[in-house]
């Protein structure tokens, strides 16, 4: 396939072409830009640690601590989400230093071939559940021990699995990372695309012989999951390899059918909205704090008082000096709503899409309904990326109330109004793909809409903070 110049396929091909040219050029300085990231990471989760406690009138522009707090939460985590539109996973391949010393790691280690339980598919899923309930309860957004704990495990345990499994490979940023999951499924939704020169048919697969680390058999690649974006199966003069391709965004999940659909990203996108909406609840709505009392008493009227003990520090919030001190009731009701929250929009957006799915059987889809109800799951891809923008990035709408009082809800409202409407053209998009005519698509459109206004509802305290 020649993709040069205006020969080049997909949008933009000249910028296509520019970009590529940059990062192949670059491509052996990366090393310079892990390292800068690796050592600017440590200083962001482990010097406030050092430093004494910020006055209450201090500011992200006056004291490191809060200025960290910032550029996590308010910053890095919400902005490379929104980046994966515009630049796919480019985060995890060009600035990542967990996947990269993941990697660094594997070339000193042991090497040892990657097992069954480590490449499963739901392992990532489990990953980011874990990290996201443990964030709630140890206080990641608001103690700094919490976020070194959080953030300096998750590189601890990047680093050791990737001493211990692959070959010269990131076996962690294809398999475990939950961060690295969050951007691939969402990557589907963005603008970049690295596609085969010569594409061979038979579909994604897995393989360790191959120049990609995060093990993509190049020439079958389908989807953008995987794809971290290091340059590496990029030569632009040979025949084969892969090569930048720009396209709009959405573009792949609308054709969902010819990118490897899977159920488990589907399952993803419903538990983590859920999470993150779980996360986010418990610490506003006063239902939580009914539920709490209630549970408290049960024990006590039950004389189990073990229920009040304050817990381990790496566990739960423990922290006298700032009057936050969490006990196992705290951890077990947290948790316990959490997981409550994930179940209850994971039904919702299941049955809305189940409905969907027989809708569009109905009119005439050739679609099994397995099939069916894999790509119409995609259609929620950008109300979840939104769902978790909001609700665990709040800080970044913050700074708008310089502007005006009322900028932070408007913005997040308006956000969250584009992630419905782009939902629905996704689906309108799908439903085209499964030979759904225009005229009888509306009908399977309006499950998929009150699933997304469900979780519009369900955010409404995130938005307006009432």
């Amino acid at each position: 396939m020649v993709v040069q110049g205006a020969n080049r396929p997909g949008r933009w091909p000249g910028v296509a072409a520019r970009i590529e040219a940059f990062f192949v050029h670059h491509r052996e300085q990366l090393v310079w830009v892990h390292a800068s990231m690796f050592l600017v990471f440590l200083a962001v989760i482990f010097l406030p640690l050092f430093l004494p406690e910020p006055a209450e009138n201090s500011s992200i522009w006056n004291n490191f601590t809060r200025f960290a707090n910032f550029a996590m939460w308010g910053l890095w985590f919400p902005l490379v989400f929104l980046s994966v539109i515009f630049s796919g996973r480019s985060w995890c391949g060009l600035l990542c230093p967990m996947g990269a010393a993941s990697e660094w790691a594997n070339r000193k280690g042991l090497q040892r071939a990657i097992p069954a339980w480590v490449r499963w598919e739901g392992t990532p899923l489990i990953s980011f559940l874990i990290i996201t309930i443990l964030g709630q309860t140890v206080g990641v957004r608001d103690h700094p021990e919490a976020m070194a704990e959080v953030f300096g495990g998750t590189m601890l345990a990047a680093i050791l699995l990737g001493f211990v499994y692959g070959r010269n490979k990131r076996a962690w940023c294809r398999h475990m990372c939950p961060i690295g999951l969050l951007l691939g499924v969402f990557s589907r939704i963005g603008m970049v695309q690295f596609a085969p020169k010569r594409p061979r048919p038979g579909g994604d697969r897995f393989t360790e012989k191959t120049v990609c680390p995060t093990m993509i058999d190049i020439p079958r690649k389908e989807e953008s999951r995987h794809c971290i974006e290091c340059f590496r199966c990029v030569q632009p003069q040979a025949r084969g390899g892969l090569f930048l391709r720009l396209r709009k965004p959405g573009e792949e999940i609308e054709n969902i059918q010819k990118h490897h659909a899977n159920l488990w990203e589907v399952g993803f996108l419903f538990m983590g909205t859920g999470i993150a909406l779980g996360g986010f609840l418990w610490l506003v709505l006063p239902q939580y704090q009914w539920l709490r009392q209630r549970v408290g008493e049960w024990f006590v009227d039950h004389e189990i008082y073990w229920i009040g003990d304050t817990g381990p520090w790496w566990l739960m919030s423990v922290h006298p000096e700032r009057r936050e001190v969490f006990n196992w009731l705290d951890f077990f009701t947290i948790v316990g709503f959490m997981l409550a929250c994930m179940l209850a929009i994971t039904v919702i957006l299941s049955l809305t899409t189940a409905a969907a799915s027989w809708l569009s059987m109905k009119l005439g889809s050739q679609r099994g309904f397995r099939q069916s109800f894999t790509e119409l799951g995609y259609q929620y891809a950008p109300v979840a990326m939104i769902s978790l923008v909001i609700g665990l990035g709040a800080a970044l709408f913050d700074p708008l109330s310089l502007l005006h009082e009322a900028a932070p809800r408007m913005v997040k409202l308006a956000l969250f109004l584009t992630s419905i409407a782009w939902s629905l053209w996704l689906s309108w998009r799908i439903l085209g793909n499964q030979q759904i005519t225009p005229v009888k698509r509306a009908l399977p459109l309006i499950p998929g809409l009150l699933g997304s206004l469900a979780v519009g509802a369900a955010w409404w305290p995130g938005i307006f903070g009432l």
